[in-house]
């Protein structure tokens, strides 16, 4: 009788482990999508929102921009993402942080030269304060 108890236990501890950790995958992908909305409106407050103050922001040229040069280049419309679209998204949880790889297919207006990109892209968020960040990011032109 000990064994079956146990082992209810164990199930129901699998189950809801797993239904913990899709909730979780739940809320980096909204956080995700909240990061894409406010880059294709240029939001200020949004960017803010979903950046850490560590930000690392690596471009597919090569340069690296820290939070406040990242927002000020989407916000300026330096870097201008008409629209984005977001395929192939994978996400992983490592703790307090998550690793999100997917394809990102934009239309860009940079400095008013429209333009067309494909890029693959990896994320890492954390969670900061109850709240996922985008801790770093890095693109690569997808050929």
């Amino acid at each position: 009788m000990t064994k079956k108890i146990l082992a209810v236990l164990a199930v129901v501890f699998a189950v809801n482990f797993l239904h913990a950790q899709s909730k979780q995958e739940k809320a980096v992908a909204a956080a995700v999508e909240g990061l894409r909305k406010a880059m294709v409106d240029g939001d200020r407050a949004g960017l803010d929102k979903w950046t850490a103050p560590e930000l690392s922001y690596g471009h597919s040229s090569g340069k690296v921009e820290n939070k406040a040069e990242f927002i000020e280049a989407i916000v300026s419309g330096k870097s201008d993402f008409v629209s984005i679209d977001l395929t192939n998204q994978t996400i992983q949880l490592a703790g307090n942080a998550a690793i999100v790889r997917h394809t990102l297919s934009a239309q860009t207006n940079d400095n008013g030269n429209p333009g067309s990109v494909k890029l693959s892209i990896l994320l890492v968020w954390q969670k900061q304060g109850g709240q996922w960040k985008l801790l770093a990011r890095q693109a690569v032109r997808v050929p």
